[in-house]
């Protein structure tokens, strides 16, 4: 009897993870620049921070946003934990999460979340979610409870949370802030000209007033954002985003290169040098940001633990 063969369509695997994105004409996936380009994760405790991820059965946003840096980061236990499922209700044309219908909340979650933070032992962790429309407060409430799991769990481990929008949803990021995070992230990710076809579902001005309405509720919460550059924007665009992120008193910008997951998702027009990026740091720090991580890896909670102790002494600085 002849051996049966496995034939995977990575076209049709996509579709059923993109439904929506199955019409689009392909995209041709350009060849990285070599200062771009990262080797593949080996180290042993990248696979021992993968088999806690599975034991609690934990989404994290480092595998499923196909993050180039997860190799580095699994290797000193950095983990970007991603609650409430790993099903989005939005359809940004940028993004690898899986889009659907979410199921329900897991009321353990947040438990297995602290429990997780507590046996790698973290300094600083990062939670965030995928977006859920479909939820009364946009899962508020849910983030609101993991914070508290791992206050009781891991006293010493300082929270940030990269939130969505929070897109009419009143009083959700309040109930967040509330919470008391250390660090309250919210990215806008692209120009406000470029939101109808990089992130349709989303408003720009709905993201500013999220990141200003955060620092008037608790000005000592460190508020963060984050851009991503080779979408077709412009120099000046980047620059006027930096001015409106800092009229709401943004504290900490991250900018990086977008990398393209699949031929269904938008192209990238321009792998931006490092140089550019450098220049780009130097203008945000000018502009009065605390903090600003600009470089062509760079991604939300890239190396975030020794950026919020970064923070933290530059504030400290500013208030001396």
């Amino acid at each position: 009897m002849s051996a049966t063969r496995l034939v995977i369509d990575h076209r049709q695997a996509q579709a059923l993870r993109h439904p929506e994105k199955a019409h689009r004409p392909d995209n041709p996936i350009q060849r990285k620049p070599a200062w771009i380009r990262v080797k593949a994760p080996n180290h042993p405790v990248y696979h021992e921070t993968r088999a806690l991820m599975r034991e609690n059965r934990l989404h994290t946003v480092c595998e499923e946003a196909a993050c180039p840096n997860i190799g580095e980061c699994w290797a000193q236990r950095h983990a970007t934990m991603m609650i409430m499922g790993d099903t989005c209700t939005r359809a940004c044309s940028f993004c690898n999460v899986r889009t659907g219908h979410p199921e329900a909340l897991d009321a353990d979650e947040p438990a297995r979340v602290a429990d997780a933070v507590a046996k790698l032992g973290l300094r600083h962790v990062v939670i965030t979610s995928v977006d859920r429309d479909d939820l009364a407060d946009g899962g508020a409430a849910h983030f609101a409870a993991v914070i508290r799991a791992i206050r009781a769990a891991a006293p010493g481990t300082t929270i940030e949370v990269l939130t969505p929008d929070f897109l009419r949803k009143p009083g959700a990021m309040e109930t967040v802030a509330d919470a008391r995070p250390d660090v309250f992230n919210h990215n806008l990710e692209t120009v406000p000209r470029l939101y109808p076809t990089i992130r349709p579902g989303a408003r720009y001005y709905q993201s500013l007033r999220l990141l200003d309405g955060v620092k008037q509720r608790d000005p000592a919460l460190f508020t963060k954002s984050g851009l991503m550059v080779g979408l077709g924007e412009s120099r000046l665009e980047i620059m006027q985003v930096m001015d409106d992120l800092r009229i709401a008193d943004v504290d900490f910008l991250t900018i990086g290169q977008y990398l393209q997951p699949t031929v269904k998702h938008a192209a990238v027009a321009e792998f931006v040098t490092p140089e550019a990026f450098a220049d780009y740091a130097a203008i945000a720090r000018a502009k009065g940001f605390l903090l600003v991580s600009a470089t062509p890896l760079t991604r939300s909670s890239y190396h975030a633990d020794a950026d919020f102790a970064a923070l933290s002494a530059a504030r400290a600085a500013a208030s001396a």
